[in-house]
């Protein structure tokens, strides 16, 4: 593992941000979000960079939020890392664009839904088991998964949270493409050359524009789901979801 959660690689115009947690299965951690908003500060500065790319490793992409540091390091407000990563790559001026080999848990399929472009393998999977860990849904996925897939579907993929397959979620709108596996990575770089290739000025115009007349309704639910979620996590239910998934691992 990296010394800080991420590998960064610079391609000409394109900044790579490579999840580097093999031995949590790519979970974030405090220390990680503190990397990525380290690196998604650089890449918006530096005006040679005109793309991000944002992945994992071939076998997972991201397994969520690293449980024992999550019990170590509760979100109370709004200054906790994880909170402030989603500020800032919600608001990541640059075209992004994921690809995701593995499954993607949590938040690791909640902040899909803030990037511009992404490309699955075919054998990836997703979930978002929030109501069954006792807690809420996060990173405005309750109000842009409707829009993204309907009312029904969004409830059937947040209430039941049941785990789904990269077409489903291509027809959901989470995907914009699926390829082979092993190909997600080599996909998603061809997307960000095309868009680094775009008059940088017109293509941050457009991407704010895309997210302007939403911005309000994100933030507003964004801090909806803090004060849900700061309130579930000292509650018994998400305490009993925390003991089970500990006797599994102790089981296992």
């Amino acid at each position: 593992m990296s010394t800080t959660g991420v590998m960064v690689e610079t391609l000409g115009p394109i900044r790579v941000l490579t999840l580097d947690n093999p031995a949590r299965k790519n979970a974030l951690t405090s220390k990680i979000y503190e990397a990525l908003i380290t690196e998604l500060k650089g890449a918006a500065e530096d005006d040679s960079i005109r793309a991000l790319v944002l992945t994992g490793s071939t076998q997972v992409f991201c397994s969520g939020n690293d449980l024992d540091d999550f019990l170590d390091n509760p979100i109370r407000d709004s200054t906790h890392p994880v909170y402030r990563f989603m500020q800032q790559f919600n608001r990541f001026e640059k075209p992004v664009v994921a690809a995701v080999e593995g499954h993607g848990i949590g938040i690791g399929c909640t902040l899909l839904m803030h990037c511009d472009l992404v490309v699955a393998g075919q054998g990836s999977w997703f979930q978002m088991p929030f109501v069954h860990l006792g807690i809420c849904p996060e990173f405005a996925s309750t109000c842009i998964l409707p829009k993204l897939a309907g009312r029904q579907k969004a409830a059937e993929l947040l209430l039941l949270g049941e785990r789904f397959e990269a077409h489903e979620a291509a027809s959901a709108g989470l995907v914009n493409r699926v390829v082979a596996d092993g190909d997600a990575l080599t996909a998603a770089l061809a997307y960000a050359e095309r868009l680094a290739a775009a008059p940088p000025k017109a293509m941050q115009a457009a991407k704010r524009l895309l997210s302007q007349s939403e911005q309000t309704a994100i933030d507003e639910a964004m801090s909806r789901e803090l004060d849900q979620l700061v309130t579930a996590l000292q509650g018994e239910e998400f305490a009993g979801a925390v003991s089970r998934f500990k006797a599994r691992k102790t089981a296992s």
